[in-house]
């Protein structure tokens, strides 16, 4: 019999409260994986439509694939782990929990100058944030990029991390506190979203942006073409405001021999070496003092219901993360 444990458990779909606390038997880390004593769990918006049913998962079921702790136990066949290890991971299942298991091929070391907490609010947006300006469109210093909403998880991140290289950085965002956040992340240039276009024309000399990163999708894509200086680049990594239609691709010849690319995290994550890479610069950066993540708000892990609540509410800035 395993040691006992405390996880949240939904047994079947609905709102915030199916989110429960229980005892559940501690897990054994089988061929290929570790346990982990969970310090702290990354919160994303899919696990409320993952509770509510509009993606389709096993029930019983407890959340969470984001989360960083402490190697407690190596399973067979595992190697570059040891018990007392820090580790993270953006791909991981169960993680709204005291122990969870994670495959040894997704688990990211974290060093030991990055606390767990912020360790656990950085593998999903800040992974993303690194291929998008590393692979999906090399940034290069000096270049102008245009971050759609710049003071969200990704775009916080993402402008820090375009500064530390010497892009220059023009946002996007909603409200005089989300552009004092956009600057204090090195944006140059922060814009509203009405005419954003015509005002990076302006701001670039007529000449456009090298790439915009645009996670809103719907409401900003003609606009974001529209900004790209002669051979530039969208990048559409996501659709906040709803999907893209489709593209009459003659639009891309008439906008100046434009790409379009819509990349997704996972296939940027193709294997361990590729996962220790982009983990390793995210939070060596995060260790050298070059990047902050912003953690929002913290909840205890009994209290992963209102966190649910709160975050589909929109009432949480920043990270949210859940402390077991």
């Amino acid at each position: 019999m395993s040691e006992p444990s405390r996880a949240i458990v939904a047994v079947a779909p609905g709102g915030p409260e199916v989110l429960v606390l229980r005892e559940v038997e501690r897990p054994v880390a089988g061929r290929g994986e570790l346990l982990v004593k969970v310090a702290a769990v990354g919160v994303n918006f899919i696990e409320t439509y993952q509770r509510d049913g509009t993606y389709k998962v096993p029930f019983p079921f407890t959340p969470g694939s984001e989360a960083a702790g402490t190697v407690v136990e190596v399973g067979p066949g595992v190697h570059g782990f040891a018990v007392g290890d820090q580790v993270a991971t953006a791909e991981g299942s169960g993680a709204y929990a005291e122990y969870t298991l994670i495959r040894a091929e997704v688990a990211l070391p974290v060093p030991a100058a990055v606390p767990l907490d912020i360790a656990a609010a950085l593998p999903l947006q800040g992974m993303t944030a690194h291929y998008l300006m590393n692979s999906a469109y090399h940034v290069e210093p000096g270049q102008n990029v245009l971050v759609h909403a710049g003071a969200g998880g990704v775009g916080l991140l993402l402008t820090q991390m375009l500064k530390d290289r010497g892009a220059r950085v023009i946002t996007t965002v909603s409200t005089d506190e989300k552009e004092e956040l956009s600057r204090v992340a090195g944006a140059h240039d922060v814009l509203r979203y009405d005419g954003f276009a015509d005002a990076v024309r302006e701001l670039t000399d007529g000449d456009g942006v090298d790439v915009v990163f645009d996670g809103v999708g719907k409401d900003t894509f003609d606009g974001s073409l529209a900004s790209l200086r002669i051979r530039g680049t969208l990048v559409l990594f996501g659709g906040a405001s709803g999907q893209v239609p489709p593209l009459d691709l003659q639009r891309l010849n008439s906008g100046g021999s434009l790409f379009v690319t819509r990349p997704t995290l996972g296939h940027y994550l193709l294997n361990a070496k590729e996962r220790r890479w982009r983990s390793a610069e995210v939070f060596n950066a995060v260790a050298e003092g070059r990047l902050a993540a912003r953690i929002g708000e913290r909840y205890s892990l009994a209290d992963a219901g209102q966190a649910h609540a709160d975050l589909q509410a929109r009432k949480t800035t920043g990270k949210v993360i859940l402390l077991p």
